[in-house]
Protein backbone atom coordinates (compact mmCIF):
# COMPACT_ATOMS: atom_id res chain seq x y z
CA UNK A 1 0.00 0.00 0.00
CA UNK A 2 1.25 3.48 -0.49
CA UNK A 3 1.51 5.70 2.13
CA UNK A 4 3.02 9.16 0.58
CA UNK A 5 -0.62 10.96 1.29
CA UNK A 6 -1.20 9.38 4.59
CA UNK A 7 -0.38 11.45 7.20
CA UNK A 8 -1.05 11.84 11.07
CA UNK A 9 -4.66 12.12 12.46
CA UNK A 10 -6.30 12.02 8.56
CA UNK A 11 -9.87 10.09 8.77
CA UNK A 12 -9.89 8.29 5.78
CA UNK A 13 -13.36 6.64 4.84
CA UNK A 14 -12.13 3.68 2.87
CA UNK A 15 -15.16 2.89 -0.14
CA UNK A 16 -16.04 -0.89 0.41
CA UNK A 17 -17.85 -2.71 -2.10
CA UNK A 18 -17.28 -6.51 -0.37
CA UNK A 19 -14.73 -7.40 -3.24
CA UNK A 20 -11.55 -8.27 -2.56
CA UNK A 21 -9.65 -5.06 -3.69
CA UNK A 22 -11.72 -2.88 -1.21
CA UNK A 23 -11.36 -5.50 1.59
CA UNK A 24 -8.04 -5.34 0.83
CA UNK A 25 -7.57 -2.06 1.47
CA UNK A 26 -9.44 -1.64 4.29
CA UNK A 27 -7.71 -4.54 6.36
CA UNK A 28 -4.34 -2.80 5.00
CA UNK A 29 -5.27 0.63 6.09
CA UNK A 30 -6.95 -0.68 9.59
CA UNK A 31 -3.12 -2.33 9.95
CA UNK A 32 -1.59 0.39 9.16
CA UNK A 33 -3.47 3.14 11.38
CA UNK A 34 -2.11 2.82 14.64
CA UNK A 35 1.54 3.15 13.36
CA UNK A 36 0.66 6.26 11.09
CA UNK A 37 -2.06 7.96 13.56
CA UNK A 38 -4.94 7.38 11.03
CA UNK A 39 -8.91 7.44 11.90
CA UNK A 40 -10.37 5.44 9.42
CA UNK A 41 -14.38 4.41 8.20
CA UNK A 42 -16.02 2.21 5.98
CA UNK A 43 -18.26 3.92 3.30
CA UNK A 44 -20.33 1.69 1.37
CA UNK A 45 -22.80 2.83 -1.69
CA UNK A 46 -25.81 0.39 -2.11
CA UNK A 47 -26.06 1.31 -5.73
CA UNK A 48 -29.83 -0.45 -5.64
CA UNK A 49 -29.09 -2.30 -8.45
CA UNK A 50 -28.79 -6.62 -7.45
CA UNK A 51 -30.92 -6.79 -5.13
CA UNK A 52 -30.51 -9.39 -1.99
CA UNK A 53 -27.12 -9.86 -3.35
CA UNK A 54 -26.52 -6.03 -3.00
CA UNK A 55 -28.29 -6.21 0.57
CA UNK A 56 -25.75 -9.27 1.33
CA UNK A 57 -23.13 -6.72 0.16
CA UNK A 58 -23.99 -3.93 2.88
CA UNK A 59 -24.79 -6.61 5.82
CA UNK A 60 -21.12 -8.10 4.78
CA UNK A 61 -19.20 -4.35 4.44
CA UNK A 62 -21.47 -2.87 8.03
CA UNK A 63 -20.11 -6.55 10.04
CA UNK A 64 -16.81 -5.60 8.85
CA UNK A 65 -16.49 -2.49 9.86
CA UNK A 66 -17.89 -3.53 13.38
CA UNK A 67 -15.72 -6.25 14.08
CA UNK A 68 -12.65 -3.77 13.06
CA UNK A 69 -14.02 -1.10 15.49
CA UNK A 70 -14.85 1.20 12.84
CA UNK A 71 -17.44 3.50 12.07
CA UNK A 72 -19.65 2.57 9.50
CA UNK A 73 -21.32 4.84 6.39
CA UNK A 74 -23.97 3.54 4.30
CA UNK A 75 -25.50 5.19 1.12
CA UNK A 76 -28.26 3.74 -1.00
CA UNK A 77 -29.18 5.21 -4.50
CA UNK A 78 -31.19 4.16 -7.01
CA UNK A 79 -28.78 3.86 -10.13
CA UNK A 80 -31.60 2.57 -12.40
CA UNK A 81 -33.23 5.49 -12.14
CA UNK A 82 -30.87 7.90 -12.59
CA UNK A 83 -28.98 6.13 -15.32
CA UNK A 84 -32.76 7.01 -17.58
CA UNK A 85 -32.89 10.33 -16.66
CA UNK A 86 -29.56 11.22 -17.77
CA UNK A 87 -29.38 8.50 -20.60
CA UNK A 88 -25.93 6.98 -19.15
CA UNK A 89 -25.19 2.90 -18.78
CA UNK A 90 -25.35 1.59 -15.50
CA UNK A 91 -21.95 1.80 -14.50
CA UNK A 92 -21.78 5.63 -15.54
CA UNK A 93 -24.65 6.36 -13.82
CA UNK A 94 -23.09 4.24 -10.47
CA UNK A 95 -20.04 5.80 -10.67
CA UNK A 96 -21.06 9.31 -10.67
CA UNK A 97 -23.46 8.72 -8.12
CA UNK A 98 -20.40 7.09 -5.84
CA UNK A 99 -17.77 9.81 -6.30
CA UNK A 100 -21.11 12.27 -5.60
CA UNK A 101 -20.98 11.02 -2.64
CA UNK A 102 -17.84 10.64 -1.58
CA UNK A 103 -17.25 14.44 -2.20
CA UNK A 104 -20.42 15.00 0.14
CA UNK A 105 -18.43 12.79 2.93
CA UNK A 106 -15.38 15.06 2.92
CA UNK A 107 -17.77 18.82 1.91
CA UNK A 108 -19.28 17.97 5.21
CA UNK A 109 -16.61 17.21 7.20
CA UNK A 110 -17.13 13.36 7.80
CA UNK A 111 -13.75 12.31 6.36
CA UNK A 112 -10.61 14.59 4.77
CA UNK A 113 -9.57 11.86 2.24
CA UNK A 114 -12.01 8.78 0.94
CA UNK A 115 -9.70 5.82 -0.39
CA UNK A 116 -10.94 3.71 -3.17
CA UNK A 117 -9.66 0.38 -4.02
CA UNK A 118 -8.32 0.49 -7.94
CA UNK A 119 -5.14 -2.06 -8.62
CA UNK A 120 -2.60 -1.70 -11.27
CA UNK A 121 -5.06 -4.03 -12.91
CA UNK A 122 -7.61 -1.50 -12.87
CA UNK A 123 -5.09 1.08 -14.04
CA UNK A 124 -3.96 -1.18 -17.58
CA UNK A 125 -7.78 -2.01 -18.05
CA UNK A 126 -8.45 1.65 -18.37
CA UNK A 127 -5.25 2.76 -20.52
CA UNK A 128 -6.72 0.04 -22.97
CA UNK A 129 -10.15 1.19 -23.05
CA UNK A 130 -8.45 4.54 -23.53
CA UNK A 131 -6.26 3.50 -26.53
CA UNK A 132 -9.68 1.85 -27.98
CA UNK A 133 -11.65 5.18 -27.44
CA UNK A 134 -9.24 7.21 -29.14
CA UNK A 135 -7.95 9.12 -26.26
CA UNK A 136 -5.42 11.83 -25.99
CA UNK A 137 -2.57 11.93 -24.25
CA UNK A 138 -4.41 13.37 -20.85
CA UNK A 139 -6.63 10.37 -21.33
CA UNK A 140 -4.10 7.70 -21.00
CA UNK A 141 -2.96 9.06 -18.17
CA UNK A 142 -5.26 6.66 -16.66
CA UNK A 143 -6.54 6.53 -12.83
CA UNK A 144 -4.67 9.47 -10.65
CA UNK A 145 -3.02 8.37 -7.61
CA UNK A 146 -4.50 11.20 -5.85
CA UNK A 147 -7.63 13.67 -6.63
CA UNK A 148 -7.67 16.88 -4.34
CA UNK A 149 -11.47 18.22 -4.22
CA UNK A 150 -13.66 20.34 -1.50
CA UNK A 151 -12.94 19.39 2.14
CA UNK A 152 -9.90 16.64 0.93
CA UNK A 153 -8.74 14.40 -1.48
CA UNK A 154 -10.06 10.88 -3.26
CA UNK A 155 -6.69 9.08 -2.75
CA UNK A 156 -5.77 5.39 -4.70
CA UNK A 157 -3.46 3.70 -2.26
CA UNK A 158 -3.38 0.30 -4.28
CA UNK A 159 -2.80 1.73 -7.44
CA UNK A 160 0.45 -0.09 -7.35
CA UNK A 161 -0.72 -3.07 -6.47
CA UNK A 162 -1.99 -6.50 -8.23
CA UNK A 163 -5.23 -7.78 -7.61
CA UNK A 164 -3.31 -10.59 -7.62
CA UNK A 165 -1.05 -10.15 -4.63
CA UNK A 166 -4.37 -8.34 -2.72
CA UNK A 167 -5.87 -11.96 -2.87
CA UNK A 168 -2.88 -13.89 -1.82
CA UNK A 169 -2.79 -11.41 0.87
CA UNK A 170 -6.40 -12.06 2.25
CA UNK A 171 -6.22 -16.30 1.82
CA UNK A 172 -3.00 -15.68 4.14
CA UNK A 173 -4.51 -13.83 6.81
CA UNK A 174 -8.45 -15.70 6.61
CA UNK A 175 -10.28 -12.46 5.06
CA UNK A 176 -12.78 -13.52 2.95
CA UNK A 177 -14.77 -11.08 0.40
CA UNK A 178 -17.55 -11.26 -1.75
CA UNK A 179 -18.19 -11.98 -5.41
CA UNK A 180 -19.89 -9.74 -7.60
CA UNK A 181 -21.17 -11.45 -10.31
CA UNK A 182 -21.56 -9.05 -12.38
CA UNK A 183 -17.89 -8.42 -13.07
CA UNK A 184 -17.94 -11.67 -15.12
CA UNK A 185 -20.53 -10.54 -17.33
CA UNK A 186 -18.66 -10.41 -20.72
CA UNK A 187 -21.48 -7.92 -21.96
CA UNK A 188 -19.81 -5.24 -20.50
CA UNK A 189 -16.66 -3.86 -22.44
CA UNK A 190 -14.24 -3.27 -19.39
CA UNK A 191 -14.94 -6.89 -18.48
CA UNK A 192 -14.15 -8.41 -22.03
CA UNK A 193 -10.83 -6.29 -21.58
CA UNK A 194 -10.27 -7.80 -18.65
CA UNK A 195 -11.21 -11.04 -19.49
CA UNK A 196 -9.78 -11.67 -22.91
CA UNK A 197 -7.62 -9.05 -24.36
CA UNK A 198 -5.54 -8.53 -21.53
CA UNK A 199 -5.01 -12.37 -21.44
CA UNK A 200 -4.21 -12.11 -24.54
CA UNK A 201 -1.86 -9.68 -24.77
CA UNK A 202 0.18 -11.54 -21.64
CA UNK A 203 0.65 -14.30 -23.66
CA UNK A 204 2.82 -11.68 -26.10
CA UNK A 205 4.17 -9.90 -22.89
CA UNK A 206 3.97 -10.92 -19.72
CA UNK A 207 4.65 -7.59 -17.90
CA UNK A 208 1.55 -6.43 -20.26
CA UNK A 209 -0.28 -4.84 -17.39
CA UNK A 210 2.58 -3.10 -15.33
CA UNK A 211 3.90 -1.36 -19.10
CA UNK A 212 0.73 0.17 -19.16
CA UNK A 213 0.27 1.23 -15.88
CA UNK A 214 3.71 2.62 -16.79
CA UNK A 215 2.78 4.56 -20.08
CA UNK A 216 -0.10 6.03 -17.56
CA UNK A 217 2.19 7.41 -15.20
CA UNK A 218 4.54 9.04 -18.19
CA UNK A 219 1.43 10.37 -19.18
CA UNK A 220 0.44 12.08 -16.60
CA UNK A 221 3.71 13.59 -15.55
CA UNK A 222 3.74 15.04 -19.49
CA UNK A 223 0.06 16.00 -18.89
CA UNK A 224 1.53 18.07 -15.76
CA UNK A 225 4.29 19.64 -17.94
CA UNK A 226 1.81 21.13 -20.77
CA UNK A 227 0.12 22.49 -18.37
CA UNK A 228 2.61 24.48 -17.11
CA UNK A 229 4.11 25.29 -20.43
CA UNK A 230 0.19 26.49 -21.29
CA UNK A 231 -0.19 28.18 -18.73
CA UNK A 232 2.80 30.50 -20.17
CA UNK A 233 2.13 30.37 -23.93
CA UNK A 234 -1.59 31.21 -23.72
CA UNK A 235 -2.59 34.40 -22.29
CA UNK A 236 -0.17 36.07 -25.26
CA UNK A 237 -1.27 33.51 -28.04
CA UNK A 238 -5.41 33.34 -27.58
CA UNK A 239 -7.23 36.74 -27.38
CA UNK A 240 -10.34 36.94 -25.96
CA UNK A 241 -13.13 38.54 -27.20
CA UNK A 242 -13.66 40.24 -30.88
CA UNK A 243 -10.73 42.23 -32.63
CA UNK A 244 -12.20 45.78 -33.24
CA UNK A 245 -10.83 49.00 -34.93
CA UNK A 246 -8.27 50.96 -33.42
CA UNK A 247 -7.28 47.90 -31.54
CA UNK A 248 -8.46 46.26 -28.58
CA UNK A 249 -10.94 43.80 -27.99
CA UNK A 250 -14.77 43.47 -27.75
CA UNK A 251 -16.09 40.48 -25.38
CA UNK A 252 -18.94 38.85 -24.95
CA UNK A 253 -21.51 39.31 -22.15
CA UNK A 254 -23.64 36.78 -22.75
CA UNK A 255 -23.38 33.47 -20.61
CA UNK A 256 -24.08 31.21 -23.63
CA UNK A 257 -21.07 32.94 -26.06
CA UNK A 258 -17.81 33.37 -26.78
CA UNK A 259 -15.21 34.01 -29.18
CA UNK A 260 -11.45 34.02 -28.93
CA UNK A 261 -8.55 34.80 -31.50
CA UNK A 262 -5.01 33.43 -32.63
CA UNK A 263 -2.92 35.43 -34.98
CA UNK A 264 -2.15 33.06 -37.91
CA UNK A 265 1.33 33.61 -38.26
CA UNK A 266 2.03 32.96 -34.75
CA UNK A 267 0.00 29.80 -35.19
CA UNK A 268 2.42 28.72 -37.72
CA UNK A 269 5.83 29.46 -36.32
CA UNK A 270 4.35 26.67 -33.62
CA UNK A 271 5.64 22.72 -33.77
CA UNK A 272 2.80 20.75 -34.50
CA UNK A 273 2.49 19.44 -31.39
CA UNK A 274 2.45 22.89 -29.73
CA UNK A 275 0.16 24.11 -32.19
CA UNK A 276 -2.44 21.56 -31.68
CA UNK A 277 -2.46 21.72 -27.49
CA UNK A 278 -2.67 25.79 -28.12
CA UNK A 279 -6.07 24.98 -30.41
CA UNK A 280 -7.35 23.00 -28.06
CA UNK A 281 -6.95 25.05 -25.16
CA UNK A 282 -8.51 27.95 -27.14
CA UNK A 283 -11.54 25.72 -27.90
CA UNK A 284 -11.96 24.76 -24.27
CA UNK A 285 -11.53 28.40 -22.99
CA UNK A 286 -15.06 28.33 -24.71
CA UNK A 287 -16.36 25.28 -23.17
CA UNK A 288 -16.00 23.09 -25.69
CA UNK A 289 -13.75 19.98 -26.06
CA UNK A 290 -12.06 18.87 -29.57
CA UNK A 291 -11.83 15.49 -30.96
CA UNK A 292 -9.19 14.90 -32.76
CA UNK A 293 -10.93 15.19 -36.28
CA UNK A 294 -12.19 18.49 -35.61
CA UNK A 295 -8.33 19.65 -34.17
CA UNK A 296 -6.98 18.74 -37.30
CA UNK A 297 -9.86 20.80 -39.43
CA UNK A 298 -8.32 23.66 -37.29
CA UNK A 299 -4.97 22.76 -37.98
CA UNK A 300 -5.77 22.75 -41.62
CA UNK A 301 -7.61 25.96 -41.52
CA UNK A 302 -4.15 27.62 -40.02
CA UNK A 303 -2.78 27.02 -44.09
CA UNK A 304 -2.94 29.80 -46.63
CA UNK A 305 -5.12 28.17 -49.27
CA UNK A 306 -7.94 25.95 -46.62
CA UNK A 307 -11.12 26.90 -45.99
CA UNK A 308 -11.84 30.25 -44.28
CA UNK A 309 -14.99 28.86 -42.02
CA UNK A 310 -15.99 26.00 -40.61
CA UNK A 311 -18.68 24.31 -38.72
CA UNK A 312 -16.77 22.47 -35.93
CA UNK A 313 -19.88 21.83 -33.11
CA UNK A 314 -23.64 22.46 -32.98
CA UNK A 315 -22.65 26.34 -31.62
CA UNK A 316 -18.76 26.42 -31.93
CA UNK A 317 -17.23 27.69 -35.71
CA UNK A 318 -14.24 28.84 -36.59
CA UNK A 319 -13.72 31.66 -39.20
CA UNK A 320 -10.32 33.15 -40.61
CA UNK A 321 -9.37 36.37 -41.82
CA UNK A 322 -6.27 37.48 -43.09
CA UNK A 323 -4.72 37.33 -39.81
CA UNK A 324 -6.38 35.72 -37.28
CA UNK A 325 -7.60 32.46 -36.78
CA UNK A 326 -11.15 32.83 -34.48
CA UNK A 327 -13.04 30.00 -32.15
CA UNK A 328 -16.61 31.75 -31.61
CA UNK A 329 -18.87 29.66 -29.76
CA UNK A 330 -22.78 31.21 -30.70
CA UNK A 331 -25.44 31.36 -27.96
CA UNK A 332 -27.96 29.04 -27.46
CA UNK A 333 -30.19 29.21 -30.88
CA UNK A 334 -28.11 32.13 -33.04
CA UNK A 335 -28.34 31.17 -36.57
CA UNK A 336 -25.39 30.47 -38.75
CA UNK A 337 -24.45 29.44 -41.58
CA UNK A 338 -25.61 25.81 -42.34
CA UNK A 339 -23.85 25.37 -45.65
CA UNK A 340 -20.77 25.27 -44.24
CA UNK A 341 -21.77 22.88 -40.76
CA UNK A 342 -20.15 19.63 -40.28
CA UNK A 343 -20.67 17.84 -36.81
CA UNK A 344 -19.26 14.82 -35.39
CA UNK A 345 -21.89 12.50 -34.41
CA UNK A 346 -19.87 10.15 -31.40
CA UNK A 347 -20.15 6.39 -31.30
CA UNK A 348 -22.23 6.20 -28.91
CA UNK A 349 -24.21 9.46 -28.79
CA UNK A 350 -26.24 11.62 -30.78
CA UNK A 351 -26.00 15.45 -32.53
CA UNK A 352 -28.40 18.06 -33.53
CA UNK A 353 -27.85 20.10 -36.79
CA UNK A 354 -29.39 20.82 -40.27
CA UNK A 355 -32.72 20.50 -38.79
CA UNK A 356 -32.09 16.84 -37.56
CA UNK A 357 -31.08 14.93 -34.36
CA UNK A 358 -29.34 11.95 -35.27
CA UNK A 359 -28.33 9.16 -32.41
CA UNK A 360 -25.77 6.34 -33.15
CA UNK A 361 -25.72 2.78 -31.26
CA UNK A 362 -23.87 0.48 -31.15
CA UNK A 363 -25.95 -2.47 -32.56
CA UNK A 364 -24.41 -5.08 -29.84
CA UNK A 365 -25.38 -2.30 -27.30
CA UNK A 366 -22.27 -2.36 -26.12
CA UNK A 367 -20.86 1.38 -24.28
CA UNK A 368 -18.26 1.81 -26.64
CA UNK A 369 -16.92 -0.01 -29.90
CA UNK A 370 -13.63 2.39 -30.78
CA UNK A 371 -15.21 4.28 -33.71
CA UNK A 372 -14.20 7.33 -35.33
CA UNK A 373 -17.40 9.35 -35.30
CA UNK A 374 -19.57 9.76 -37.92
CA UNK A 375 -19.79 13.31 -39.79
CA UNK A 376 -23.14 15.01 -39.92
CA UNK A 377 -23.03 17.62 -43.04
CA UNK A 378 -24.14 19.25 -45.55
CA UNK A 379 -23.73 17.75 -49.26
CA UNK A 380 -20.34 18.43 -51.43
CA UNK A 381 -19.50 18.26 -55.10
CA UNK A 382 -18.93 15.13 -56.46
CA UNK A 383 -20.69 13.12 -53.40
CA UNK A 384 -22.10 9.72 -54.43
CA UNK A 385 -24.83 7.36 -52.61
CA UNK A 386 -25.68 3.93 -53.02
CA UNK A 387 -29.59 3.53 -52.56
CA UNK A 388 -31.05 0.00 -51.82
CA UNK A 389 -31.41 -2.06 -54.13
CA UNK A 390 -29.55 -0.49 -56.79
CA UNK A 391 -27.08 -1.02 -58.95
CA UNK A 392 -23.62 1.21 -58.29
CA UNK A 393 -23.51 4.82 -56.47
CA UNK A 394 -25.71 7.72 -57.97
CA UNK A 395 -24.59 11.39 -57.87
CA UNK A 396 -26.76 13.26 -55.01
CA UNK A 397 -27.54 15.37 -58.15
CA UNK A 398 -29.74 12.52 -59.81
CA UNK A 399 -30.93 11.64 -56.17
CA UNK A 400 -32.50 15.18 -55.88
CA UNK A 401 -33.94 15.33 -59.40
CA UNK A 402 -35.67 12.19 -58.50
CA UNK A 403 -36.92 14.19 -55.52
CA UNK A 404 -37.85 17.29 -56.75
CA UNK A 405 -36.02 19.15 -54.30
CA UNK A 406 -35.02 23.02 -55.22
CA UNK A 407 -31.50 24.10 -55.20
CA UNK A 408 -32.00 26.03 -52.31
CA UNK A 409 -33.31 23.01 -50.14
CA UNK A 410 -30.42 20.61 -51.59
CA UNK A 411 -27.50 23.17 -50.41
CA UNK A 412 -28.74 22.65 -46.42
CA UNK A 413 -29.78 18.28 -47.36
CA UNK A 414 -28.77 16.41 -44.26
CA UNK A 415 -26.38 13.66 -45.13
CA UNK A 416 -24.36 11.69 -42.58
CA UNK A 417 -20.87 10.48 -43.67
CA UNK A 418 -19.16 7.79 -41.47
CA UNK A 419 -15.24 5.81 -42.83
CA UNK A 420 -15.61 8.04 -45.95
CA UNK A 421 -18.83 7.29 -47.16
CA UNK A 422 -22.68 8.26 -46.98
CA UNK A 423 -24.31 6.12 -44.30
CA UNK A 424 -27.65 8.03 -44.01
CA UNK A 425 -29.44 10.84 -45.89
CA UNK A 426 -32.38 12.71 -45.49
CA UNK A 427 -35.54 10.80 -46.96
CA UNK A 428 -33.57 8.54 -49.01
CA UNK A 429 -32.84 4.51 -48.13
CA UNK A 430 -29.12 4.21 -48.15
CA UNK A 431 -27.38 0.96 -48.94
CA UNK A 432 -25.79 0.12 -45.83
CA UNK A 433 -24.19 -3.13 -46.96
CA UNK A 434 -21.92 -4.66 -45.97
CA UNK A 435 -23.74 -3.67 -42.71
CA UNK A 436 -22.68 -0.52 -40.78
CA UNK A 437 -21.88 -1.55 -37.50
CA UNK A 438 -24.04 0.64 -35.34
CA UNK A 439 -27.27 1.93 -35.54
CA UNK A 440 -28.91 5.05 -36.98
CA UNK A 441 -32.18 6.52 -35.05
CA UNK A 442 -33.26 10.07 -36.03
CA UNK A 443 -34.69 11.44 -32.80
CA UNK A 444 -36.33 14.10 -34.71
CA UNK A 445 -36.78 16.68 -37.63
CA UNK A 446 -37.62 14.02 -39.88
CA UNK A 447 -40.28 11.83 -40.44
CA UNK A 448 -37.75 8.51 -40.93
CA UNK A 449 -38.29 5.03 -38.92
CA UNK A 450 -35.53 4.54 -36.54
CA UNK A 451 -33.75 1.68 -38.57
CA UNK A 452 -33.83 4.07 -41.83
CA UNK A 453 -37.10 2.91 -44.09
CA UNK A 454 -39.84 4.43 -45.08
CA UNK A 455 -37.99 7.21 -47.06
CA UNK A 456 -39.89 8.90 -50.07
CA UNK A 457 -37.04 8.50 -53.41
CA UNK A 458 -38.79 7.24 -56.19
CA UNK A 459 -37.68 3.37 -57.25
CA UNK A 460 -35.43 3.76 -60.18
CA UNK A 461 -36.73 3.98 -63.52
CA UNK A 462 -39.74 5.82 -61.69
CA UNK A 463 -40.28 10.08 -61.33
Amino acid sequence: MDRKSLRAGMRVAVAVSGGSDSVGLLRAMAEAAPEIGLVPAVAHVHHGIRGAEADEDAQFAKELAERLGLEFYLHRVDTPAVARQKRETLEEAARGLRYAWFQELLGEGKADAVATAHTLDDQAETVLLRLLRGSWTEGLGGIYPAIACAGGAILRPFLRTRRAEIQAWLREIGQPWREDASNADRAHTRNRVRHELLPKLAEFNPRIAEHLAHLAALARDEESWWEQELGKLLPALVLPGRAVRGGGRAVSTRPDAGEVGMELERLRALAPAVRRRVLRAAAKQLGCALDFEQTERLMTMCEPEAARKQQLEENLRAEKTARELKLIRAEAGEEKDLALEQIAVPMPGEATGLGVTLRLRARDDEEYTGMSPAILRTPRPGDRVRLRHSRGAKPLKEIFERMRVEAEARRLWPVLEWSGRIVWMKDVAVETEPEIPFAIEVVEGDRREPDGRAQRVPAEGHS
